[in-house]
């Protein structure tokens, strides 16, 4: 072989090895892919916690009450037994339970005819002992005369001015006895005391009833009082004017009053004392009887930041919360001060640590790891 085609080879030979070198070099993977690479994976190894909204509590000024529980019935402060007050036939009775009556109006009658009887025999004996004083009267005045030009005696005088004081004086009885009656013939027409709503109606018309026979009972419901135990042991706590939130069976929203009394002596058996708490009703839309649960409030902070109680933590250090700085957990040390109620929520007002919007989670997840990234998971409302 010439030396002309070994070249050839040696050439065609170096040709086939530099391909093969640039080929593999294309197909290597680029050095700064791998950089990205870790990083990938680097950030799917960081935790991230999630939370609904109504696990975080954002911190905001509240009012905050230390509040004594109460509990009892509604009564009318206003309520009224109308009674008969002459023994009679009920000949009319013109409300029914629930009818609106105002104070002054006739809400029954009862039979008239005897009473009117009465005072027609009043009225005759008046008009004779009147007729009588006037003999008696003309009497004395003649024997005045008589006696003073000597025709009569001073002891016939004195017998004509005796008759003339009896007269006088059967008038005065007369006058008594029809004034009495005719009160009969006023007390069969029945008017309501107050003003209210009637509770009872215990008679029906045609009924005879005796004297001081209950016809109806009418309650006042524009004021309603709470009547309330309250244990000896908190009744130095006790005010009269303090506020008391009320919640009422069956109604929907709480309804504020106030004490305004409390009963000077204990309860037997129990050893409590009884507060009254009254409330306004000027729709008459509550009722004599209804329970209510009641928060008495005994001390009040406005603007404090509180913070729930399952919110706070305790450790070998204190008192401490887990808060959202930007999207990580972070841990707060606080210092709390009194506990009570905002609202409807028991909450421990923060004296110092926190400020004003802070993000708390307010759900305890037991121990969590401060550092962590977190989620707000909106749509999981």
């Amino acid at each position: 072989m010439s030396k002309r085609s070994w070249r050839r080879i040696i050439i065609f030979l170096i040709l086939i090895i530099l391909g093969g070198v640039g080929t593999s070099l294309a197909l290597r993977p680029k050095a700064v892919t791998k950089p990205a690479a870790a990083d990938i994976q680097k950030a799917s190894t960081v935790p991230t916690l999630e939370f609904l909204p109504s696990e975080i509590f954002t911190a905001k000024p509240l009012e905050l009450q230390q509040t004594l529980s109460l509990s009892g019935a509604l009564r009318a402060v206003d309520i009224s037994s109308v009674k008969a007050r002459v023994a009679a036939e009920v000949k009319e009775i013109s409300v029914r339970e629930g009818d609106t009556v105002r104070a002054g109006q006739i809400v029954a009658r009862m039979d008239v005819t005897e009473f009117q009887a009465r005072v027609d025999q009043a009225r005759g004996t008046l008009n004779a002992a009147r007729a009588q004083l006037d003999i008696a009267t003309k009497n004395r005045d003649n024997n005045r005369t008589l006696v003073e030009k000597g025709f009569i005696s001073k002891n016939a005088f004195d017998n004509s001015a005796s008759q003339y004081a009896t007269a006088e004086a059967n008038v005065e009885a007369a006058k008594g006895a029809l004034d009495i009656v005719q009160k009969l013939v006023n007390d069969t027409i029945i008017k309501s005391p107050i003003s209210g709503v009637v509770a009872t109606r215990y008679v029906q018309a045609g009924e005879k009833v005796s004297a001081d026979n209950k016809l109806l009972d009418i309650v006042n419901l524009r004021k309603l009082e709470l009547e309330a135990a309250v244990p000896t042991n908190d009744i130095a706590s006790v005010a009269i004017g303090q506020r008391v939130n009320l919640h009422i069976d069956g109604w929907p929203q709480n309804i504020e009053g106030k004490v305004v009394r409390i009963n000077p002596t204990t309860q037997s058996g129990s050893r409590s004392v009884v507060v009254y708490v009254q409330i306004a009703n000027p729709q008459n839309q509550l009722r004599s009887g209804m329970f209510a649960e009641a928060q008495l409030v005994v001390k009040s902070k406005l603007g404090v930041l509180a913070l729930p109680q399952n919110a706070l933590r305790k450790d070998g250090n204190g008192s401490f919360v887990y808060v959202i700085e930007g999207d990580t957990l972070a841990r707060r040390p606080v210092t709390i001060g009194m506990s009570g109620r905002s609202g409807d929520d028991y909450m421990t007002e923060v004296l110092s640590g926190l400020d004003f919007g802070t993000q708390v989670i307010r759900t305890d997840m037991g121990s969590l790891q401060p550092g962590v990234r977190v989620h707000i998971n909106a749509a999981g409302k």
